[in-house]
């Protein structure tokens, strides 16, 4: 297939790319380079440099490659700048989104892998989380995903393909990959414990040690980056629709994350204990069991210590990600 990866310089992007390369599809990466990295991009991807925020940028794009589908990350995602900027958030995830909606209906192109976001759903109102719950996002950044996949549903253009709900707060590099993650800022736990580590940082926070977990600390699901990016290939090659939720059906502490990754890297890794964040629920934990049976998707590296080994060895061979 000729496939479309917006945001393809992205972390998720760049290795969905490179697995879709791998596994002998054509890629046209669309990515105005503001939060990705231009080294990100597998050297056998065609890229083209644009913005989805400006709809003629897209339309041109989409008719020059009439791909055979897209796939979707281009976003912002971080839900902290969300509540502080949220006009950036509904500009670039929503305004953007309808832009590429409107390219993809003007090219004829019949599906598009939406790669959603578990903050729809809000504070889920059971555990482990299921495709059916409510969602009630409780933030600009959930908001702005559930309305572009809105977009899709209410019979604006005839593109099917699923969203794909990701429970995930880091998701670190397969050792064969070679792309690994790099923000700025870095939000994601796995990568922020792995600076102390490294020297980078002086110490990582811990948000409250008082939830109601079995240590007090805030348990979340985490996905290794190339069984996330499986699973959007998966969606892409099989004829299917709607929402899939992604995770390893176990989830993990934010102390258990430190304590594996002092004992991976050799490190002391100091930690401290600040007040909670507003809004951060105690669990997030997301059910795959439909995933697991309409895509056949089954997560090679579930385990917390693949994870941050795989992580880990990127970040030593890349010790200032992608800066030069």
């Amino acid at each position: 297939m000729k496939v479309l990866v917006t945001g393809g310089a992205g972390y998720i992007g760049s290795v969905t790319s490179e697995l879709l390369l791998n596994q002998g599809h054509e890629v046209v990466v669309f990515d105005n380079f503001e939060r990705g990295h231009r080294d990100a991009v597998d050297t056998r991807a065609r890229v083209i440099e644009g913005d989805l925020r400006e709809r003629d940028s897209i339309i041109a794009a989409m008719r020059s490659v009439r791909p055979d589908a897209v796939v979707h990350f281009a976003a912002f995602a971080l839900v902290g700048e969300s509540m502080q900027d949220p006009q950036l958030y509904f500009r670039n995830n929503v305004v953007g989104g309808i832009n590429l909606a409107d390219a993809m209906k003007a090219a004829g192109v019949p599906k598009i892998i939406f790669s959603s976001t578990c903050a729809t759903y809000g504070v889920p109102e059971t555990m482990p989380m299921h495709e059916d719950l409510p969602q009630k996002p409780t933030n600009p950044y959930g908001e702005s995903k559930l309305l572009f996949r809105k977009r899709f549903c209410v019979g604006a253009m005839n593109a099917t393909g699923p969203d794909l709900f990701f429970c995930a707060i880091s998701m670190p590099q397969a050792r064969r990959k070679k792309f690994g993650e790099h923000h700025d800022p870095e939000s994601h736990i796995i990568p922020n414990v792995l600076f102390v580590a490294q020297g980078r940082q002086e110490k990582v926070m811990i948000f409250g040690d008082d939830y109601p977990t079995p240590d007090g600390t805030c348990v979340r699901d985490y996905i290794h980056i190339a069984d996330l990016a499986q699973a959007h290939i998966l969606a892409l090659e099989k004829d299917v629709s709607g929402p899939f939720n992604l995770g390893n059906g176990d989830g993990y502490s934010v102390k258990q994350v430190v304590d594996v990754a002092r004992e991976v890297t050799g490190k002391p890794i100091k930690a401290e204990v600040a007040p909670r964040r507003p809004g951060d629920p105690p669990r997030l934990i997301a059910s795959a069991t439909k995933a697991h049976t309409v895509l056949g998707w089954k997560p090679k590296y579930p385990d917390l210590r693949t994870i941050i080994e795989h992580a880990w060895k990127w970040h030593q061979a890349n010790p200032r990600g992608y800066a030069k």
